[in-house]
């Protein structure tokens, strides 16, 4: 087994629940802005894929180096043990970033670590005429910040967020990973009834199942270094056959999901369907202002619209109003609200206990969080399930 230096890339706020994850899969880690990295073999690779429900993707690190000069760019580059990682056949096409760096032209970059690659693997490979580049895929990053170079390849392909159970969706849907991210921030057990009043395409609801239910957001799907040669297939197929043994299928859960949009809702039920919870999570057609429980302590999540729009305004802020009045009755629940409304707390009525600042896609959110009253203690001292 390999050791390979590893980056998970995060959204802007999620690098502790990133971390978080990754310390989980036993990995000791770093955290840094957008990501999070780490060492790990190639069961490292398979298992960052499969598990972390919070990160964007993952990324092996081939090297990292100061560069103020295309020359210096190009040597440093070809330096670097490309043999270790491309066979012959790979293809490799180079994307690429630059911020705050001397070395601007991000084609300019990509073409010339292109080319010093190349010419690495020629001389290991014995070669004088250019690679066909017919086999599996190693995409190459080159991302330059304050004139340090990072070169990357990425292990997952399609990014994390791409669980394979949305078969269709809304306008503005919210990202899986982001999703996982509010859920995991609340206090919700699988125990505990979980709402989302907001549910849209279903991805809050169905990633609070996943979670409930201990299933591997990676397990429906495929990754890009699942093709390459130096992970053995065996690796996969183990990391696999273990996320099938912790997988809990008979957890039941208490998870509903309600939108005004009866089209939404027929579309969340298709994508749970998808996820293979069937009938497991409710979903219904509500406003807001109707919902009501006689269960207690419980969480919702909701992701309302924000009134980005002007003329959405109003009638967005008359909603903040409405589910301020509504979820006033449930004194033992934990609410937690994402919006990018800057007066959210004066239109729902009460201060949140505590806020946190995330980023939906490139919008600025806080995310409200109301905590109820704990379940009260057993004559033995220890807190009553809810």
């Amino acid at each position: 087994m390999g050791k390979y230096q590893m980056i998970a890339t995060a959204a802007m706020g999620l690098e502790a629940l990133v971390a978080q994850e990754v310390r989980a899969l036993g990995y000791d880690c770093q955290v840094e802005n957008g990501r999070v990295t780490y060492n790990g073999d190639e069961y490292a690779i398979a298992k960052s894929n499969l598990w972390l429900r919070t990160a964007d993707r993952i990324k092996i690190k081939i090297g990292e180096f100061k560069a103020f000069t295309f020359d210096e760019l190009f040597e440093k580059t070809k330096a670097l043990p490309w043999e270790n990682y491309l066979p012959e056949d790979a293809e490799f096409p180079v994307i690429g970033k630059s911020v705050k760096s001397k070395l601007f032209s991000v084609s300019d970059c990509q073409a010339i670590v292109k080319k010093a690659v190349v010419e690495r693997m020629k001389k290991h490979y014995k070669r004088n005429t250019w690679f066909e580049e017919n086999g599996a895929l190693y995409r190459i990053e080159v991302a330059l910040l304050k004139d340090v170079a990072t070169i990357t390849i990425d292990a997952s392909g399609t990014g994390l967020h791409k669980r394979g159970y949305r078969a269709a969706q809304g306008e503005a849907p919210l990202k899986e990973t982001l999703a996982a991210a509010l859920i995991m921030l609340t206090n919700w057990r699988p125990d505990k009834p979980f709402i989302d009043p907001f549910c849209g395409s279903g991805t809050i609801p169905i990633e609070a199942a996943m979670i409930g239910q201990n299933i591997a957001p990676g397990f429906n799907r495929e990754f890009v270094s699942e093709q390459w040669k130096w992970i053995p297939e065996k690796v996969w197929d183990e990391v696999r056959t273990e996320a099938e043994d912790v997988a809990n299928y008979d957890q039941p859960l208490d998870i509903t999901g309600s939108d005004i949009d009866h089209r939404m809702v027929k579309i969340a039920q298709e994508n749970s369907f998808e996820a293979g919870f069937g009938d497991l999570i409710q979903f219904k057609q509500m406003q807001v202002k109707d919902i009501s429980t006689t269960k207690e302590y419980g969480v919702i999540v909701g992701n309302p619209p924000y009134g980005e729009r002007l003329g959405d305004k109003p009638a967005v802020e008359q909603m903040y109003r409405d589910m301020g009045q509504a979820f006033s009755k449930l004194d033992t629940w934990s609410i937690y609200i994402l919006t990018s409304h800057e007066e959210f707390e004066q239109f729902y009525g009460k201060p949140a206990t505590k806020k946190r600042k995330l980023f939906n896609g490139f919008i600025k959110t806080d995310y409200y969080q109301y905590w109820g009253k704990k379940p009260p203690r057993s004559t033995n001292g220890n807190i009553e399930k809810a």
